[in-house]
């Protein structure tokens, strides 16, 4: 077979299978290049998640009729006077992207240069169907329509309207962020759901366009590493997500998916948050472009730097500088009630009331003094750290909690350290025990036991609670509705970016609602859409479990500690958390005698 140069029209085609891979890639191009230029206000509008229509206007620079022809051919730009691509300083460079977008769709696009008359010019899959005077403000109008069209095998592989619709709205939240100084809004199906305003701060701009309490739960960063820089702002440890979506990087205004930067972020957090949380972070780095290469991907998400080492230690560097400077600051919820009771273990475990609202646990016990309480005279089990002292006790009292070392696998409780860790006395040596770990396991099993037995019982809210979420998390969560009625948590929509809460699963008690669902809607964005939830049962158990646990810090009296430790000793898997760490360890008589130099 011999080589053949191929044509214009399938050259096109073949160039936008790599630039426009669906809507999401389309609609980037159209706002870089209004931003590069000049624009001070961008005004995006969408139909069907971007397949049917994508519509960007700008009050930029303009194009003259000549320019206009000249932008729909390969390879034809403004943004490179010369040859050196290594200082390129605009978004857009190499002149593929509207020849692409025509390839595959309608293209229409309106421009007027300040102080000339508009034009207009209309490409439909390749061929030009016609160009005329148009009538606009100084600026640029593109309209792309039926994309993929007459491209059914590309066509075929788009993800539904919601899908893509909400990959427009994350590729418009970035350059959004990385622009302040302008204005943006973004209208879908005819109706309004970003807008921001020109002129703001950075840090405004990004706690509006990722979450409210962001503003209020981060630190700015202002940190310099040779002529490299980094800007931005880090959320608190504490004020996290179940998935990484909210990490935002910018290298020299470009956003970036980079596998470097991400992992850099993620050194900077490993010692502060849990192996399954995320942090949420809007970094902008800045480096000289000589020293970043930017043509290295299709879509421009990649860079490659010419000292790698130098911007690793950048980002680590300045977000544990940042971080340190927050001292104290958390923003960890105020501690709710204990969630159980204690009661004798029954053989299943089912035995303890675990999560139960305040009117289904008469037998709840709450730390309020070291003052015995007389409900437990007949139970063994003693209030405070002081009363399990035997000098606080009666002979007999003191004899019997002894004895009873020699029955648990986990021993007595003893008291609690750092109001954390239950500090429990075994037959064979010391037992300490992550009390949140703990409970986590044991609600994640209570709930796999339930949906085996034909669903989780709900416990119906007084008052239905409001959480509000963006709106491509509330589409996730309404799509799945039906699934997490059966795992008891009854959601209904609330209007376009919130969600209703009617019910929670029994076994959670009262946890934090807001977290629960919000990390449900993560979970739910990390999965295909082709598996149930019930294929992902232990992900999203273990989600729940998570918020529905008692948390570190809370004082416990010494009956509940007991009763946890009776629970995990008739529970499966009760040895790790639903993470994977341990739940508890134990230091054996050995062990202890050779710290004090015994043995």
């Amino acid at each position: 077979m011999s080589i053949r140069r191929l044509p214009e029209h399938l050259v096109n085609r073949i160039a936008a299978g790599e630039v426009v891979e669906r809507p999401a890639s389309a609609l980037k191009e159209l706002v870089e290049n209004a931003i590069d230029a000049g624009a001070a206000r961008i005004a995006i509008g969408l139909s069907a998640g971007g397949i049917e229509r994508i519509e960007v206007s700008d009050d930029g620079c303009g194009m003259t009729a000549a320019d206009m022809a000249l932008a729909l051919e390969r390879h034809a730009t403004s943004k490179l006077p010369d040859d050196a691509i290594e200082a390129v300083a605009t978004l857009g460079f190499r002149g593929e992207a509207l020849p692409s977008i025509a390839s595959v769709a309608r293209l229409t696009i309106e421009s007027r240069v300040r102080g000339a008359d508009g034009w207009s010019r209309r490409v439909d899959n390749g061929k030009l169907e016609g160009e005329g005077p148009a009538a606009l403000p100084p600026g640029t109008r593109i309209l792309v329509e039926q994309l993929f069209a007459r491209v059914p095998a590309r066509r075929k592989f788009l993800r539904s309207d919601r899908s893509e619709y909400a990959a427009c709205l994350d590729v418009v939240k970035r350059l959004a962020m990385a622009r302040p100084d302008i204005g943006f809004t973004l209208e879908h199906d005819g109706r309004r759901t970003l807008s921001v305003q020109a002129g703001e701060d950075r840090p405004a701009r990004v706690a509006a366009l990722t979450d409210r309490g962001l503003h209020e739960n981060s630190v700015g960063i202002d940190y310099d590493r040779g002529p490299a820089r980094l800007g931005g702002v880090a959320g608190l440890p504490t004020f996290n997500r179940g998935v990484a979506d909210h990490q935002f990087l910018f290298v020299n205004g470009r956003p970036v998916k980079d596998r470097l930067l991400i992992g850099a972020v993620r050194a900077a957090y490993q010692d502060l948050l849990a192996r399954d949380r995320h942090p949420i972070v809007a970094l902008f780095i800045e480096v000289q472009a000589s020293e970043v290469d930017v043509n290295v991907h299709p879509a421009k998400t990649e860079v490659r730097f010419r000292e790698p080492s130098l911007v690793r230690g950048l980002i680590v560097g300045g977000l544990r500088h940042a971080l340190d400077s927050a001292g104290f600051r958390s923003a960890q919820p105020a501690a709710a009630n204990v969630p159980w009771q204690s009661q004798s273990p029954a053989p299943s475990g089912e035995g303890l009331g675990w999560g139960l609202s305040s009117s289904q646990r008469p037998g709840l016990f709450t730390y309020t003094s070291p003052t015995p309480n007389p409900s437990l005279e007949g139970e063994g089990l003693y209030r405070g750290v002081h009363e399990n002292r035997s000098d606080y006790l009666p002979a007999a009292r003191a004899e019997a909690a002894t004895e009873a070392t020699n029955h648990f696998p986990l021993g007595v409780a003893r008291g609690q350290v750092a109001a954390t860790y239950i500090v429990a006395e075994a037959e064979d040596g010391l037992v300490l025990v992550d009390q949140h770990a703990a409970h986590e396991r044991l609600v994640l099993e209570r709930m796999r036991r339930a949906m085996a037995n034909g669903g989780v019982a709900r416990q119906a809210l007084l008052l239905p609670e409001v959480v509000e979420l963006e709106e491509p998390a509330c589409d996730r969560l309404e799509s799945r509705a039906a699934e997490l009625a059966e795992m008891g948590l009854e959601l209904e929509r609330f209007g376009p970016r919130a969600m209703l809460v009617r019910a929670t699963p029994a076994l959670l008690g009262n946890g934090d609602i807001q977290g629960l669902v919000t990390d449900l809607a993560d979970e739910i964005a990390a999965y295909d859409e082709a598996l149930s939830l019930k294929e992902k049962l232990d992900h999203v158990a273990a989600t729940m479990a998570c918020h529905g646990s008692v948390r570190a810090g809370r004082i416990l009296s010494v009956a509940e500690m007991n009763a946890l430790l009776r629970e995990m000793e008739v529970t499966p898997h009760s040895g790790q958390c639903n993470h994977g760490r341990p739940t508890w360890v134990k230091l054996a008589h050995g062990d202890i005698e050779k710290l004090f130099g015994r043995k």
